[in-house]
């Protein structure tokens, strides 16, 4: 169940909130498939099971920005925000992918809030820091720094 705030002053009340986790996604090749068609990524790592199980990673993969891209609707299960009139994705300030997703594994987000701060035009500044988990690893697939602009 996402927390969930109302205003701006109640995500000024978020910094340092850790938001817990997401329940776990299964990566299909399906989604793979469709990820690849989207982007124009086709390389056999992702997109060839038959050829991926000879590669570096004993199977096929999932892209590094479909896990990246996969933050925003995990997201929405670990914060809802009432009481604004916009919210802006303002950009990354680093990522990374430590390692990579197979075909068939599940990954969950965590999120944690940074320090919210108040900014021009009646909004504020919220830096997270995202890690998609895969069920089983030792290390995340993606660490993510995000910030968002919401406004009042």
């Amino acid at each position: 169940m996402p927390t969930t705030t109302h205003g701006l002053d109640a995500l000024i009340s978020l910094s340092g909130a850790d938001l817990g986790r997401t329940d776990w996604r299964e990566i299909t090749q399906d989604r793979v498939n469709t990820f690849a068609d989207a982007t124009g990524d086709h390389q056999w790592i992702h997109t060839d099971p038959e050829r991926a199980k000879e590669g570096p990673f004993g199977g096929p993969i999932a892209h590094g920005y479909l896990t990246l891209s996969l933050i925003i609707p995990l997201f929405n299960e670990l914060l809802e925000i009432t009481g604004i009139s916009m919210s802006v994705n303002y950009g990354l300030d680093k990522v990374r992918f430590p390692s990579p997703v197979p075909v068939g594994a599940r990954v969950r987000l965590h999120g944690a809030v940074g320090s919210v701060e108040k900014v021009k035009g009646n909004g504020v500044q919220m830096p997270l820091t995202f890690t998609v988990e895969v069920e089983g690893a030792d290390k995340p697939a993606c660490v993510a720094q995000a910030v968002y602009r919401h406004y009042g």
